[in-house]
C-alpha cells in the first residue's frame, strides 16, 4: 500500500519578505447612508494609522480614478462597492467598474469572475433570525472568497457581529474561504476601530495589498496582533504580541488544544482537514488565522 503523503497548503508562507499593514475594506460615507463625507472618514483612519482603506457605499462604485480626488493621507486606497440592492449584500473588493445588482446573487459572482478583485460576503449573521445570509445560500453560491467573520455595526444593531459558526461550516464541507474583520463604518462616533484586517504584503502598493489578502496572507482583529504564524513539516506555531489564551481548530470546530499564554505549537491531527487559530486577550479582543489547509495525497 501506497504511503499518504501530507501536505500542508499554508497561505502564509515564510513571513521574511513584507510587511504587516492594517485596514478596513466596509467603509460607508454620504455617497450612500454614512454620515461623511469620504475625505473626512479618510482622514479619520489615517489619524489612527490605518495603512489601507476601502470606500464601499452600498451600490455606489468608488473607482481607482475617484481614489485619486482625495487625499489619502499616506494610505492606500482600494476601489471598491457594497452590492446591496435585492439580496445579501456582498462588498466587491478592487473592482473595475460596478457590477449590477441582481435578486439572484449567483450572476453577480458569475460576472465578478470577469471583473477585477473579488467578492466577500457581507455580515451573515445580521439581523432578528441571524440570517441575512443563509448558511444554505453560501453552501450553493460559488465564487466568492469569503465572508465577514466579523461585522462591528452588527454589534449595535439585530443579530451578531460574528460568523465563526458559519464559516467553520463552509470550511468543513471542503470550501476554501477566508475570514475578515470590518468596521462596516457609517457614524463618525463608535464605528471606527473596531475590527481590521492585518495584510502580510511585499510591499505598500494596491496590487500587493489585494493579491496578498486574495491569497489569504492576512489575520482579521479586533485587538490581539499576531507577529508570527510558522509551518514546519507537521508543525504549526503562533506567536503573538498580547493574546491571553490561544485556541487551534479542525473541522466543524473542533477544539484540539488550548495555550493560556501568547504562543502555541500544534502537530496537526491525524484526521484534520483545516486547522485554524482564534486568539484571545483581553475583554472581547481576538484575531484570527485563516485556515490553513491539510491536504493528503
Amino acid at each position: 500500500m501506497a504511503r499518504e503523503i501530507v501536505r500542508i497548503d499554508n497561505p502564509y508562507g515564510p513571513l521574511t519578505s513584507g510587511q504587516w499593514l492594517c485596514g478596513n475594506l466596509h467603509t460607508h460615507t454620504n455617497q450612500s447612508d454614512g454620515q461623511r463625507h469620504p475625505q473626512s472618514a479618510i482622514d479619520d483612519y489615517a489619524r489612527r494609522g490605518y495603512d489601507f482603506l476601502m470606500i464601499s457605499d452600498h451600490d455606489v462604485y468608488t473607482s481607482e480614478d475617484a481614489c485619486r480626488e482625495f487625499d489619502a493621507r499616506g494610505m492606500v486606497l482600494i476601489p471598491g462597492n457594497e452590492i446591496t440592492a435585492g439580496g445579501p449584500h456582498l462588498l466587491h473588493v478592487n473592482p473595475d467598474r460596478l457590477l449590477k445588482a441582481h435578486p439572484q446573487r449567483q450572476r453577480i459572482l458569475t460576472e465578478a469572475q470577469r471583473s477585477t478583485g473579488f467578492l466577500i460576503v457581507c455580515h451573515p449573521n445580521f439581523q432578528t433570525t441571524f440570517d441575512h445570509c443563509t448558511i444554505e445560500q453560501m453552501i450553493e453560491w460559488d465564487g466568492y472568497a469569503g465572508l465577514e467573520i466579523y461585522n462591528a455595526v452588527i454589534g449595535r444593531l439585530e443579530g451578531s457581529p460574528y460568523a465563526l459558526d458559519k464559516w467553520d461550516i463552509l470550511l468543513s464541507k471542503g470550501r476554501r474561504l477566508w475570514g475578515f474583520a470590518n468596521d462596516d463604518c457609517h457614524r463618525e462616533q463608535g464605528d471606527v476601530g473596531l475590527g481590521w484586517n492585518v495584510v502580510y504584503a511585499p510591499d505598500r502598493t494596491l496590487k500587493s495589498i489585494v493579491g496578498a489578502m486574495a491569497m489569504g496572507r492576512f489575520y482579521a482583529s479586533t485587538g490581539v496582533v499576531i507577529t508570527d504564524i510558522r509551518v514546519e513539516d507537521t508543525r504549526i506555531r503562533v506567536e503573538t504580541r498580547n493574546a491571553h489564551r490561544i485556541v487551534a481548530l479542525q473541522q466543524w470546530a473542533r477544539r484540539f488544544a488550548v495555550a493560556d499564554e501568547g504562543a502555541l505549537e500544534v502537530s496537526v491531527p491525524a484526521d484534520a482537514t483545516y486547522v485554524r487559530f482564534e486568539c484571545y486577550g483581553s475583554g472581547e479582543t481576538l484575531a484570527c488565522t485563516q485556515p490553513i489547509f491539510i491536504v493528503r495525497e
